[in-house]
């Protein structure tokens, strides 16, 4: 039995390193020209990086370069307002990434004189940089030999070796990157990490069935050999998300609307937002609620309803657009307290407002993340 492993264990890397090759010959003539690609210094590819995890890459592409702008270094990241850089990232999500990013920056400068770390060790001492992210910068930027391993690589290579692990299994990650460290060119390490990347995002792709028949790694592909490439990588049944059902009012007067901020700590921390009410309410409900505040309701309409998915959680929202008689900043009611009396317009430089609310921005003409930009 200790021998069969072992000689499984020879034929998996033997795999590994024929991959090198045929996959950089496909890279050299099938490589998309992405911006961060054509000028790889490590800032860029830090960022660029952070913006892509979750987010696809034609998405980012405008974020980017409008980052690229307005911050174009380290040090401009770190000294950058909250609100600005939240705005600069409104419509990406997942917004401790940017914050995270900025805390890095910060380390950055104060740690390491303003320049980025060629060390991957050292690099993953910066704040919201893991493995995959330090084996990015390491290998595109400086050349150094280091595997990033995400879920695209992570599916490529299940189907190669038809692996039965888990991916959702950090030990399984762990176990990948040092197959791959060890079987990964010493001199295009940046380009064979980028090329995994791009023929998981392009050939071995997620969702529907792979385009083998342009795959150069095909006959090499243990999965495609037996036709069930599909079935790899195995993964964890998914979580049910818990469903929370919102009201959310766009309140105004003749000039104004209503945002507020959401707290510091948790779900979109720190973003402006709606005032809401929980659950699904009645206009009649909801104009008792406002009179009890000290509002008087001019006019109430339904909105459309909508819905947005969290990682662990699902927002199902049904709306109002509600006129007022007026909107008083001295209001005392202590349900009003956070409220924040602006025009709309002013939301196009300030008060990051996240996409889950896009469905009711719409009615103030309110754009939101790339449409704010055009």
């Amino acid at each position: 039995m200790e021998t069969l492993e072992i000689q499984d264990e020879k034929l998996s890397m033997s795999q590994l390193e024929a991959i090198a090759q045929p996959l950089l010959k496909w890279y050299d003539g099938n490589r998309r020209i992405l911006p961060w690609r054509e000028d790889a210094t490590p800032y860029r590819v830090w960022v660029s990086e952070i913006m892509l995890q979750q987010t696809r890459v034609e998405a980012v592409k405008p974020y980017f370069e409008r980052f690229m702008n307005k911050l174009p270094d380290i040090q401009a990241l770190a000294e950058a307002p909250e609100e600005e850089l939240l705005k600069l990232w409104e419509g990406l999500g997942y917004y401790n990434r940017v914050r995270n990013l900025q805390k890095a920056a910060v380390q950055i400068m104060e740690e390491y004189g303003g320049e980025m770390p060629d060390s991957y060790e050292e690099l993953l001492k910066l704040k919201g940089i893991g493995s995959y992210t330090a084996g990015a910068i390491s290998s595109i930027a400086y050349g150094k030999a280091n595997p990033a391993v995400d879920g695209n690589v992570l599916r490529v290579i299940a189907r190669i070796r038809k692996d039965e692990r888990l991916i959702s299994d950090a030990k399984v990650k762990q176990a990948v990157e040092e197959d791959m460290r060890s079987a990964m060119p010493e001199d295009r390490p940046g380009d064979f990490n980028q090329a995994m990347m791009e023929i998981g995002a392009c050939v071995c792709i997620p969702n529907g069935a792979p385009h083998c028949e342009v795959c150069p790694l095909a006959d090499l592909c243990m999965a495609h050999a037996d036709g069930c490439e599909t079935e790899y990588p195995k993964k964890a049944g998914a979580k049910k998300r818990t469903v929370e059902e919102k009201t959310i009012l766009v309140i105004r007067d003749a000039e104004r609307t209503v945002l507020r901020k959401r707290a510091e700590k948790g779900l979109l921390a720190g973003m402006y937002e709606f005032p809401s009410l929980e659950g699904y309410r009645t206009a009649e409900e909801v104009t008792e609620y406002l009179s009890q505040n000290g509002l008087k309701t001019i006019r109430i309409l339904p909105l459309e309803d909508a819905k947005h998915i969290f990682t662990h959680k699902e927002w199902h929202m049904r709306g109002y657009m509600v006129r007022v008689d007026e909107l008083e900043p001295k209001q005392t009611a202590p349900a009003l307290a956070d409220w924040l009396y602006i025009e709309p317009e002013e939301t196009r430089e300030k008060y990051p407002i996240p996409a889950a609310f896009a469905a009711y921005t719409k009615g103030l003409n309110i754009k939101l993340g790339n449409d704010n930009w055009k």
